[in-house]
């Protein structure tokens, strides 16, 4: 099978060189890395409003394009996590965490090299993992049922409340804010309205892409704002150091570099999130793993290389899942599995034997525009890093306009603004009383999923509580979770000199705070 899939893989190389691809491969990291960087219109978006545009490129050349566009998105949200605190996407938010301090400190340009080469290793692990164990995957993915789906969210919900914030309970009160915006709209099971109050616009729910925006973008803009004494930009007086990484940066970041796939790319492969859950727990393991745990919350380089190249990474897989099954796992994969029936191209277990050009050119261009990323980001990291020269009040009311007209996309209504305004409210005064916002995200986007998965294994076991244990992965996730649970109290109970230094796993404050 695999000398197979290399011998499909040079004529899919074959493909995607010829110079019309390499074209549309150009204009897609291009495209996609522009629309990564504003905050609010993410890669999602970015497929689903130049899909029109695609109607006259054949298959191949608009698939090559769309796969530009995915990667470029990324790359391009983790460039205003770092440097102004407002993802573009959601796979960039912990980007945020560590990336943000890094820039205020003067690191940007090393943030965003690490994210840079990070993407660039993730994308290329995961796309070598692609053509090897697609097959695998496809079986694995179609054994897991309705119980290790929930236990799985369950486990990031979790993980992500007791890692972050200046307190569990802050955590678990804007887990509490997410998974309750997530139960506004139709009950997808029964037909009932849910916190709709009576509103035609609310009874299609919340978009998490208004969400997001509202709760980064808005809030963090309405914050700063709420605290300016000054029209310096962000990085005002601030030196910008080189653009490189140092040895020192370098022996810290290899090792999160190549651990970011092993978690990103089964993720990405099974419908569990997409590249949210990855990411937050690469970051969790990287702060496990680090010798360097008291920089956690305030600067360490690992959590920006290890999410990212787990998010690059989970990329790939999403696209295993789509290929064979015609399962979308993220907002990518479902619009680009609309742009293959559009095309009359059904995905599944057929497509590699009908559409062989079209899938392994696809697979070859995603190598061609990983090497196109790597050589475009790292030289602009520098220029990239000068964002934070602009006046904020510039800068700010940009984010603002851009935000607005990202949340007016999504549903083509005035109300999507107002709305988008509210939470925008609701991010500044959850800044203002310390919750960290990143688990309310969490339980908009997985707290619907969760629940119809909770639902859906109760129903095959007639009500039954056990039956959302009885499977050997979900048993092993519970357990997992119930570490996390304990590990506070096991600390405690270690002999003196087994004992972390002190401070050392101190969780770090909000990390959202200006």
């Amino acid at each position: 099978m695999t000398m197979d899939s290399l011998g499909s893989l040079m004529d899919g190389f074959g493909t995607a060189l010829t110079p019309l691809n390499l074209l549309w491969a150009a204009v897609g990291v291009l495209l996609g890395t522009a629309i990564g960087v504003l905050p609010g219109i993410g890669p999602a978006m970015a497929v689903a409003l130049l899909l029109p545009v695609t109607y006259g490129l054949d298959p191949t050349g608009a698939f090559i394009m769309f796969a530009g566009i995915y990667y470029g998105g990324m790359f391009g949200g983790s460039t205003t996590s770092i440097l102004l605190n407002t993802p573009g996407e959601s796979a960039a938010v912990i980007a945020a965490m560590e990336g943000n301090p890094m820039a205020k400190a003067g690191r940007g340009p090393q943030a965003l090299a690490a994210a840079a080469i990070g993407h660039f290793a993730g994308g290329m692990i995961g796309t070598v993992l692609l053509v090897v164990l697609a097959p695998t995957v496809a079986d694995l993915a179609v054994d897991i049922g309705a119980p290790d789906y929930f236990a799985i969210m369950v486990l990031a919900f979790i993980a992500v409340t007791s890692v972050l914030g200046s307190s569990r309970v802050r955590g678990f009160a804007s887990l509490l804010i997410g998974l309750t915006l997530g139960l506004v709209g139709l009950d997808q099971m029964t037909g009932q309205q849910r916190l709709t109050f009576g509103s035609l616009q609310l009874s299609d729910g919340i978009d998490v892409v208004i969400v997001a925006v509202g709760l980064f973008a808005i809030g963090e803009a309405l914050w700063v704002a709420a605290r300016l004494r000054h029209d310096g930009g962000p990085g005002a007086g601030i030196p910008l150091s080189r653009p490189w990484l140092g040895r020192d940066e370098l022996r810290r970041t290899w090792k999160p570099w190549l651990r970011g796939p092993v978690i990103g790319f089964p993720f990405g492969a099974i419908p569990a999130g997409g590249a949210e859950i990855p990411t937050f727990l690469s970051y969790i393991t990287e702060k496990r793993l680090s010798r360097h745990r008291k920089e956690f919350g305030k600067g360490a380089i690992e959590g920006v290389a290890g999410p990212e190249s787990a998010a690059s990474a989970s990329a790939a897989g999403t696209l295993v899942s789509m290929l064979t099954l015609g399962l979308p796992t993220t907002a990518v994969a479902a619009v680009m599995l609309a742009a293959f029936q559009q095309y009359g191209i059904q995905p599944g277990p057929l497509l590699f034997e009908r559409e062989p050009d079209l899938v392994w050119g696809l697979i070859a261009s995603l190598f061609v525009g990983m090497v196109m990323l790597l050589l475009l980001n790292l030289p602009l990291a520098p220029l990239w890093a000068r964002l934070l020269r602009i006046p904020r009040p510039y800068l700010y009311a940009g984010i603002l306009f851009f935000a607005a007209v990202g949340a007016y996309a999504v549903g083509g209504e005035a109300f999507d603004v107002v709305l988008l305004l509210v939470i925008g409210l609701l991010g500044l005064l959850m800044r203002r009383y310390g919750l960290p916002v990143l688990p309310a995200i969490i339980g908009v986007i997985l707290g619907p999923s969760a629940e119809q998965q909770l639902r859906r294994a109760l129903q095959i076991s007639d009500g039954s509580v056990s039956g959302l244990v009885d499977t050997p992965f979900a048993v092993t996730v519970y357990a997992v979770i119930a570490l996390v649970l304990l590990w506070p109290w096991l600390r405690r109970a270690l002999p003196r000199r087994l004992r972390p230094a002190p401070g050392a796993s101190r969780d770090p404050g909000p990390p959202d705070t200006p």
